[in-house]
């Protein structure tokens, strides 16, 4: 199964930064503090990295020695262990392409608020004025600032899913660059990606040093750090903690999708990919970490200002009402003078009883966002407040793109290295025309996600893509190893590249603690879809300024239904063409001998 032609990364380094390119994205920045935030801040990381050692280095290195030992992509490594077994390649793709779908649209995103920060008021700062120029407009006043730039001029939202409207022509050209520079990455293949994964890998980190320098010089932020840290043991016992933590692991690691197999068929085959999964795993769970506390330090400040704000217009209410000195009344004792004034005067205290604001740091430090919601509103918030703005935002926005970019390599890598091996598809065309029709066809259907409905739309393939049916992947990816191919096999193979078999840790992993994982993560799964009901989604109400909750409709569910069956499906259904085509060929017995013989080197 070696080819020598086959191209392959320049160093070790190349393909290790390919990898933690790929792993670390937008969920250790976006989902990983919502989940810390949630669950006990620093008493999530015990679960969490217990379920990194349990389910995420070994099913990592997994993928990372079947690509290397086939050096194919994962429709070729899959056929090659059995022709049965060829769906899981076709079910990687599917599921990959549904990822690059609407992945590059936060690209897009990202993209047009970099270039709105280049003014020199950022348009998120502060609400527009009414046609009438009598004051601001209403959708933005009843909301905020932030919420109206992200929900009115980036998305121009519809109220409902079944509101369509036209293409958002500035987001379209955006998604347009954004599928244009990652055509120019992977033109070439592995020769152009190992290139470019060299600042994609690296420059997050550089603005992320930045951001915790300047963040932890914010007023307030060693609130929210400290909140980070100190752990609430008591979720512990809470199971979803537990099932967040390894689902947090797994899909951070992007496993599943065939990234890994495609970035691994390029080594060579003595390349130590045992170490390699190790350290990417590592790196890709301090990233994390190390995303959370520039988060917190952010979180503590935006909370901090609220807190401050909300204080400030306290004060302001009751020297106003009650004809107080300004030296009397201060944020530290503005409580306390709600309290006596209660008591002394309750008549005058009562008509303004309604407009007293609770301010809380600790609530402010609680409220949890997660998604778009943190990354370009709260973030965004955050950032107007700060001097200097203008610097921040680009800084953000730019880390942002990067580490979109950086994943979008391995989406898509996943898709053309399968494809470019097919022997009818590459006597035909060439890798670059391969590559751009690839590119092409995911522009033009991600040009859905820039219409007036579009993010309901995108909500559902990031809800519903590549959720169960990459759990069934994997699931399967560790059973065909072990009980099909063989563990025994398996360990030769690894002995074959490293120079030994793999030591008890590894075997026990594969063996039974990872499909045991497996099977109760996908278990919950289906738990939680049959007692979640009818699907629901966060619709935008302009009137109210807020999302309010909404049933999708019964062809939005039926889309559901199928984005969760198509890549499924495909397992069984190659292996009934192989079947089939076996049968009519008159080989049905052929095929039984052989897994026969690979299940007694178990």
């Amino acid at each position: 199964m070696t080819k020598e032609s086959r191209p392959s990364w320049d160093s070790p380094v190349q393909f290790v930064l390919a990898c933690v390119s790929y792993a670390v994205g937008l969920g250790n920045v976006w989902r990983f503090p919502y989940l810390c935030q949630m669950h006990g801040g620093g008493g999530f990381l015990i679960p969490y990295l217990l379920m990194l050692v349990l389910e995420g280095i070994p099913l990592f290195c997994m993928e990372l020695a079947i690509g290397q030992r086939m050096r194919q992509g994962s429709i070729g490594a899959w056929t090659a262990i059995s022709p049965y077994l060829g769906g899981l390649g076709f079910a990687s793709v599917v599921a990959s392409l549904y990822l690059c779908l609407y992945y590059n649209i936060i690209n897009a995103w990202s993209f047009w608020y970099l270039f709105h920060s280049f003014q020199s008021v950022l348009p998120w700062s502060q609400c527009p004025i009414n046609i009438n120029q009598t004051g601001y407009l209403e959708e933005c006043e009843v909301s905020s600032s932030t919420e109206y730039f992200f929900y009115r001029e980036t998305l121009n939202i519809s109220s409902s899913i079944d509101e369509n409207g036209g293409i958002h022509m500035g987001l379209a050209l955006c998604l347009l660059l954004a599928w244009v520079i990652v055509f120019l990455f992977i033109v070439r293949g592995v020769k152009s990606t190992g290139m470019v994964v060299y600042f994609t890998a690296t420059f997050p980190y550089v603005v992320l040093i930045i951001y915790l320098i300047r963040g932890i010089t914010l007023h307030g932020a060693w609130n929210g750090v400290k909140y980070m840290f100190t752990p609430k043991l008591e979720q512990l016992a809470n199971p979803q903690a537990w099932i967040n933590a390894a689902t947090q692991i797994f899909f951070s690691l992007g496993l599943g999708f065939g990234s890994l197999i495609a970035f691994a068929s390029y080594n060579h085959q003595n390349n130590n990919f045992e170490r390699q999964a190790v350290v990417v795993s590592l790196i890709n769970s301090g990233t994390s970490v190390f995303a959370s506390v520039v988060t917190f330090a952010i979180y503590g400040f935006k909370a901090t200002f609220n807190y401050e704000s909300c204080l400030e217009r306290t004060r302001l209410l009751l020297l106003n009402t009650f004809d107080l000195s300004e030296s009397e009344i201060t944020a530290d004792n503005v409580t306390v003078w709600i309290s006596l004034l209660n008591h002394t005067r309750p008549e005058e205290f009562a008509a303004i009883a309604s407009k007293i604001e609770n301010c809380n740091l600790e609530s402010e430090l609680d409220t949890a966002v997660e998604g778009t919601g943190l990354a370009f509103i709260v973030y965004s918030e955050a950032i107007k407040n700060m001097p200097v703005s203008q610097i921040w935002s680009v800084l953000y926005f730019i880390m942002l793109l990067l580490l979109g970019m950086g994943s979008m390599l391995g989406n898509v890598t996943a898709i053309i290295t399968p494809l470019g091996d097919l022997k009818f598809l590459s006597k035909r065309f060439s890798n670059e025309t391969i590559n751009g029709v690839v590119c092409l066809v995911c522009l033009l259907l991600g040009f859905g996600f820039t219409t007036r409905s579009g993010s309901y739309w995108f909500t559902i393939f990031n809800d519903y893509g590549a959720t169960l049916s990459l759990l069934f992947i994997v699931f399967f990816e560790v059973i065909s190893v072990c009980y099909v191919y063989g563990i025994k096999r398996f360990e030769k193979d690894f002995e074959d590249m490293l120079g030994h078999r793999p030591n008890w840790y590894w075997r026990v992993m594969w063996a039974v603690v990872s499909p045991v994982l497996l099977i109760g993560l996908f278990i919950f799964y289906i738990i939680n879809y049959i007692q979640g009901g009818t699907p629901t989604y966060q619709a935008w109400d302009k009137d109210l300024g807020k999302s309010v909750m909404k049933e999708y409709p019964p062809y939005g569910q039926a889309f559901i239904a199928l984005l969760l069956l198509s890549a499924v499906s495909c397992v069984p259904l190659v292996a009934l063409y192989e079947l089939c085509k076996r049968k009519r060929r008159g080989q049905p017995i052929r095929e039984r001998q052989i897994i026969t013989t690979v299940s007694s080197g178990l």
